[in-house]
């Protein structure tokens, strides 16, 4: 009978109890084998600690199972924490980096436009400067021609 688990061994107490003669006229007395009884009652007691420690053994598993679950659930977290973080810096990096670049182009086309005005303004000054030049070197031509002209105009008379 040690086989039994405490449930079957309680249905066999209630197997004897409805096969159990009855007294007549006692509301429900009826006699039983008290050793039988007795031999389960002694299983029952034996059966409740192994039935315990199994109970306790799978509330163990259970809680191991949870810790384990949120451990691992903790790390996924934290990895996905990590990982959007990284995401994010990245984003911002990549945000900088084309802020820079437009920056830099914004430098750069004022440079050119600073550097074309200057090179135009140094272009029409030395052009004026030439022109000035010439325009003297053209009239002080003119003028000697001129002279020329009246000394010849003068040594034929």
């Amino acid at each position: 009978m040690s086989e039994l688990n405490t449930e079957d061994l309680v249905d066999e107490l209630y197997d004897m109890v409805d096969k159990a003669w009855s007294f007549p006229l006692s509301r429900g007395r009826a006699v039983l084998d008290g050793d039988e009884i007795k031999q389960i009652l002694d299983e029952i007691r034996e059966s409740f600690p192994q039935e315990i420690r199994q109970a306790k053994a799978i509330c163990a598993d259970r809680a191991q199972i949870i810790s384990d679950a949120k451990r691992e659930a903790e790390t996924v977290i934290r990895v996905a924490e990590e990982r959007a973080k990284a995401m994010v810096n990245q984003d911002e990096i990549v945000k900088q980096a084309q802020q820079k670049a437009n920056d830099l182009l914004s430098q750069a086309q004022t440079k050119f436009r600073e550097m074309r005005k200057a090179s135009n303004d140094y272009i029409d000054d030395l052009m004026k400067r030439t022109d000035d030049g010439l325009a003297a070197n053209l009239s002080e031509l003119r003028q000697t021609r001129q002279n020329i002209k009246a000394s010849q105009r003068s040594g034929q008379n």
